[in-house]
């Protein structure tokens, strides 16, 4: 078992043995509930929850992203939520920086999030690519908008083009964009040496929920977004007529009612591809999760259940979680 100390800045003698300060990483697919467990711990712990989910990152899309409510926010702090217009793409090395920069401003951090590749970037580091610029970026749009992503994936070098799919319209744009703009393929800057985090000593829980109640529950939700005004997002976000390569477009939900708007299927038929769509993406979270080595083995717990504002895991939380987060390994 852990102990609290261990994690809210380390102990005093961790800190002075190993000069580490301790930080919480709340992992697990969509819908399982990491927002609730996070904020339980927070309030318990006077803990600063830093977002780990990309799609949350963008301010337009609250409601079906799940970002947490003002509520929610008011009842502990909140980083990194709703701090990037759709038009300013968020990725990897971006949020690395700023994720450090919210952990060195936390007494107690707790990341949040279902971004695997942002956990990934942030422990192992991340290759650091040079800018190429925004005429290489417009480029690579125009090639993508007039030919697809297919004939642009055959422009790429050919170790960069082996490692990408070539209906990967996001991924290939932004790899043209770095051969243009820097004159080497994405694969030449990802095999440099990369900066690991140092300085810290994460551990990690891991939500994973038994299938039914996950699926149950992203059902549940969407549902619940429909009520709440994620159609009327979803409506304003397309009104922007924003370029459609951009992430936000793709948020889990944002491919359906979009073609529910326009008129293409029912919303009945679209709430019910969001949510296939959904529950599919979970399995590759949780598959990713599983054969990803952040923490070691003593320092990550799995929890295979889902967490909500009404379970009584939270209550007993001063207890479990006390204890859970407590010893230093």
């Amino acid at each position: 078992m852990w102990e609290l100390g261990a994690v809210m800045g380390a102990t005093d003698k961790t800190e002075m043995e190993f000069g580490q300060r301790g930080g919480l990483i709340i992992a697990g697919p969509t819908a399982s509930g990491k927002s609730a467990l996070a904020l339980a711990i927070a309030k318990e712990f006077g803990g600063t929850i830093i977002n780990a989910d990309a799609m949350q990152c963008y301010r337009e899309l609250r409601v079906l992203t799940a970002r947490p409510s003002p509520a929610d926010e008011a009842e502990a702090p909140h980083r990194l939520y709703g701090v990037k217009a759709a038009d300013e793409p968020a990725n990897a090395a971006w949020w690395r920086q700023a994720a450090k920069a919210e952990m060195e401003a936390a007494s107690f951090p707790i990341l949040c999030g279902g971004t695997g590749m942002y956990f990934s970037s942030l422990i192992k580091g991340i290759a650091d690519i040079p800018d190429p610029g925004e005429a290489a970026r417009a480029e690579a749009r125009r090639l993508l908008a007039a030919t697809g992503p297919e004939a642009l994936h055959a422009k790429l070098d050919l170790e960069t083009a082996a490692k990408l799919k070539p209906g990967d319209s996001q991924r290939i744009a932004r790899a043209y964009e770095v051969l243009l703009g820097t004159g080497k393929g994405i694969a030449h800057w990802q095999a440099q040496p990369t900066e690991k985090l140092a300085g810290w000593r994460l551990k990690m829980i891991l939500l994973d929920p038994p299938r039914p109640i996950l699926r149950e529950a992203i059902e549940t939700r969407f549902t619940a977004m429909l009520d709440t005004g994620a159609l009327e997002e979803a409506r304003s976000l397309l009104a922007q007529n924003l370029p459609p390569d951009l992430p936000l477009l793709r948020a889990h939900g944002m491919p359906e009612l979009a073609a529910y708007l326009r008129g293409e299927i029912l919303l009945k038929e679209a709430e019910a591809r969001a949510c296939l769509a959904t529950f599919q993406y979970t399995k590759r979270q949780m598959t990713w999760f599983r054969h990803q080595e952040l923490v070691s083995k003593t320092d990550m717990q799995i929890i295979h259940s889902r967490i909500d504002q009404d379970t009584k895991f939270l209550e007993r939380l001063s207890v479990d979680f006390g204890n859970f987060v407590k010893c230093p390994g």
